[in-house]
């Protein structure tokens, strides 16, 4: 295969899944490890990838970028959508529900509204404030308890800090639903704020199971600190345009992945 031929391949790999491997894209193309080093390292000069240990990924670091929550509200609505249905199956009635922060959460929290009574754990404002005009408009003795840890403030509306963590080693929840910026096969389920990790850190030790919610775009993409391994997690809830090459790593490290139909 020509080297132009190569670089192509590599490249609608790279748009598929977000990040590659060497061993992935050698096999694939049946040329050797050295070979499709020196078609990323070139790819690179030209500016259209980046290395990575093992690999390449879309160029660009968003490791330390958080996005606000209006933004991050407006974008992939009806994969988040899709996701929050496909999660609020696994809820029943009575259980204790961890919401992190995030606009998949959030979106599982509208499905929510209306559903069991539960008691909802959550340190996102937006979160508490939908349970609460819920409550508002409906009788208070069907509206679900919901407890919103302290903190401070970060620009993705989350509750964060010392306050929120203290808050969560005291409490044991059935399952914890949650958001993150992004996952790699080896850096896990990240996110690009450092007290959010540790919070996330947090209600995954309060929690007796963890279910992720992420959409595809959240593979490849890469957060400065690591909230949990993906081994870590009990279940993956992502949509259908969720790579192969993604799917399979899943798969293979998580304990079940469910892709919803959009």
């Amino acid at each position: 295969m020509l080297a132009v031929a190569r670089h192509l391949a590599i490249l609608d790999a790279l748009q598929r899944e977000r990040v590659v491997r060497v061993s992935d894209l050698a096999q694939q193309l049946g040329v050797s490890l050295m070979t499709v080093r020196r078609d990323i390292e070139a790819l690179e000069e030209g500016g259209r990838l980046e290395r990575i240990h093992g690999g390449a990924k879309i160029p660009g670091d968003t490791s330390t970028h958080e996005p606000g929550f209006d933004l991050k509200s407006t974008q992939l609505t009806a994969e988040k959508r899709a996701i929050a249905v496909e999660a609020a199956s696994l809820v029943q009635e009575g259980m204790a529900v961890g919401l992190s922060a995030g606009t998949t959460t959030w979106a599982l929290a509208k499905e929510l509204v209306n559903g069991p009574q539960i008691t909802v754990v959550t340190n996102s404002v937006r979160i508490a404030d939908l349970f609460h005009h819920s409550a508002s408009a409906a009788s208070a003795r069907y509206a679900s308890t919901v407890i919103l840890i302290g903190g401070e403030r970060t620009p993705s509306d989350a509750l964060v800090g010392p306050i929120a963590t203290g808050a969560l080693k005291q409490l044991h929840l059935d399952v914890l639903f949650l958001g993150v910026h992004g996952m790699d096969a080896d850096a896990g389920f990240t996110t690009p704020n450092l007290l959010e990790a540790e919070t996330d850190r947090a209600f995954v030790a309060a929690a007796r199971k963890t279910v992720v919610l992420a959409d595809h775009s959240k593979w490849g993409m890469l957060g400065i600190s690591s909230i949990a391994s993906l081994d870590e997690v009990d279940e993956v809830i992502s949509d259908s345009g969720l790579g192969p090459e993604a799917q399979r790593v899943l798969q293979e490290q998580v304990g079940r992945l469910r892709l919803a139909a959009v």
